[in-house]
């Protein structure tokens, strides 16, 4: 590992216009970050990552590289590109054992955090670098998100986010697990308590349906409620998977590690939405995909499709009639939609017609000193995504604060 990093360090050309950085959504500094590296700098480099992105380690796993940084460098215009991703986890692990937080001095004023994925992740580390008493109100037992619950191990080891735990508590950081807000607890709680602001981050954990009959039949599941948990169910050998996008391939991987022998994705369209490097990881696990396939309804015995024809220029030119595909279960992932509980226990915050809660270009919702940022807000996005926009709302809420204590003198 060590050396085909120096390797593909050696390789960076040290562009005068990176267009690596500026296809990183976080405008990650790659070239500087490589020659840190290969001064020795390792540990500097990794503190340069951190401090522009939190979740760099993450990134480095999960982002979809080909579109991003990899795909946007003058290597591979003509040969292979430089896996900038894998030089940016090997420094980002090493820094995040090596890194020691220290916790900042406190301004004594608390912000409440629901929901630690990505966007609460970020906005805990930041807000609590700058001296603001942070707590993270999480339904679950462990910290993450979608982070751990959304993403197979095999992508993302679930220990990276143990070892980000430590690092909060280093930064002071509470944490209060199997904690719902909208339950016993409510925004005007939190208010109640002294909380001065409340940052909701909660992501989209309602299953989208398809509206066709058999969707509540006892062999069928939504992804992002068996990837929470893979080990509770009994697929069977024949697995059928409707949707092709990130979550669809991550259920059709993890199917077969967990022991199902014919894994096939059902795509609407003519192309998947999912990125290229795992659709190929999908093809090399021997997962089939099938393409303009409309779905008219589920049985007990598998999904019913009318399959669609495309001509040379990719239009539909034709519809078979419906046919049944044998599946011992069917899974269905056609994206997910927000929970309601915040909104429907606290006056005041306005939500989008899909649900999403509504926001300014900084994070302000309807309600005051409510903010919110990432799935929520946009919609299924990408990690990197919500970290850039959370570092944007991190700000927002530290000029609110600021100036609502000032006002208060």
């Amino acid at each position: 590992m060590a050396v085909h990093v120096v390797n593909e360090a050696r390789r960076c050309i040290q562009c005068k216009k990176p267009l690596c950085s500026e296809g990183c959504p976080v405008h990650t500094e790659i070239p500087k970050m490589i020659g840190m590296f290969l001064e020795g700098k390792s540990f500097e480099a990794g503190e340069m990552l951190f401090d522009n992105n939190p979740l760099s380690i993450v990134c480095s796993l999960v982002c979809d590289h080909e579109k991003q940084c990899e795909g946007h460098c003058i290597q591979g215009k003509k040969g292979m590109p430089v896996h900038c991703s894998s030089i940016e986890n090997y420094i980002s692990d090493a820094y995040l054992d090596r890194a020691k937080f220290e916790m900042a001095e406190k301004n004594h004023i608390k912000v409440a955090i629901i929901g630690s994925g990505p966007a609460g992740l970020t906005i805990s580390v930041v807000l609590s670098k700058r001296g603001y008493d942070v707590t993270i109100f999480e339904t679950r037992d462990k910290i993450g998100g979608v982070l751990r619950y959304g993403i197979p191990e095999f992508r993302l080891p679930k220990t990276i986010l143990d070892r980000y735990q430590k690092k909060l508590t280093e930064l002071g950081v509470r944490i209060r697990p199997n904690t719902t807000i909208g339950g016993a607890l409510t925004v005007d709680s939190l208010f109640r308590d002294g909380y001065q602001a409340v940052f909701i981050g909660t992501g989209v954990w309602r299953p989208k349906t398809l509206g066709v009959k058999g969707e509540s039949l006892g062999n069928v599941h939504f992804a992002i409620d068996y990837l929470v948990d893979p080990d509770s169910y009994t697929l069977g050998e024949r697995v059928a998977i409707i949707g092709a996008g990130n979550s669809a391939i991550d259920v059709a991987r993890t199917a077969v590690r967990k022991g199902a022998r014919y894994v096939t994705l059902y795509a609407r369209s003519n192309s998947t939405a999912a990125s290229v490097r795992e659709l190929d990881y999908a093809m090399a696990d021997g997962v089939e995909i099938m393409h303009g396939m409309q779905i008219q309804e589920i049985t007990d015995d598998g999904p019913v499709f009318r399959k669609a024809e495309y001509d040379e220029n990719g239009n539909m030119s034709a519809i078979s009639g419906p046919e049944l595909y044998p599946a011992d279960t069917t899974i269905i992932a056609v994206s997910q939609g927000p929970k309601d509980k915040i909104v429907n226990t606290t006056k005041g915050i306005a939500t989008t017609d899909k649900g999403l809660v509504w926001t300014d270009q900084l994070g302000h919702t309807t309600h005051e000193g409510v903010f919110a940022s990432g799935d929520v807000v946009k919609g299924a996005k990408t990690v990197v995504e919500a970290v850039k926009y959370s570092k944007t709302v991190a700000d927002a809420i530290d000029q609110y604060l600021q100036e609502k204590n000032k006002k208060a003198e």
